[in-house]
């Protein structure tokens, strides 16, 4: 019999542990749907997107491993989704454990391990890190490496 999985999240910055996540999916199933959270969504929960989530929507969709988009639009749509959907397991990240329990009458609950050190969280800093190095230090940077770039040929 046919198995259906579905997992929520943002999507942001898509990654390697995005693509690990749902491919792990798709082997958990036979079809995979993933709710990807609206800018509007994560506007409520404070959390600020560099990705419109058209583009997110559209990015996720693109994987072979997905075979539905939908958008997460509310924390009480799981519910409705899991009956919607006919959904058979429910998994998002471990760090969610124990969160959705509410759901193990409705289909199985798998709260899954992330990829180690990756996290949009992580590039995000990365990225406010790299920005904050004053323009004229990156300029001597690369002219440096472009000197010894020189000297190695």
């Amino acid at each position: 019999m046919a198995k259906t999985v579905i997992t929520y999240g943002t999507f942001d910055m898509f990654h390697i542990g995005h693509l690990n996540l749902l491919k792990r999916l798709s082997e958990m199933g036979d079809q995979v749907i993933v709710a990807v959270s609206t800018d509007e969504f994560n506007e409520g929960k404070g959390k600020k997107t560099l990705i419109p989530y058209e583009q997110r929507a559209a990015i996720v969709e693109s994987v072979k491993y997905v075979d539905k988009v939908i958008p997460e639009e509310t924390w009480e749509q799981k519910l409705t989704d899991v009956k919607k959907y006919n959904i058979d397991i429910f998994a998002i990240g471990k760090d969610w454990e124990g969160k959705f329990d509410f759901l193990k009458d409705l289909c199985e609950v798998v709260y899954l391990e992330r990829t180690s050190n990756i996290s949009t969280t992580e590039l995000k800093r990365s990225l406010t890190r790299f920005l904050s190095i004053p323009h004229k230090d990156l300029m001597k940077a690369f002219e440096a490496l472009e000197m010894l770039r020189r000297d190695l040929e």
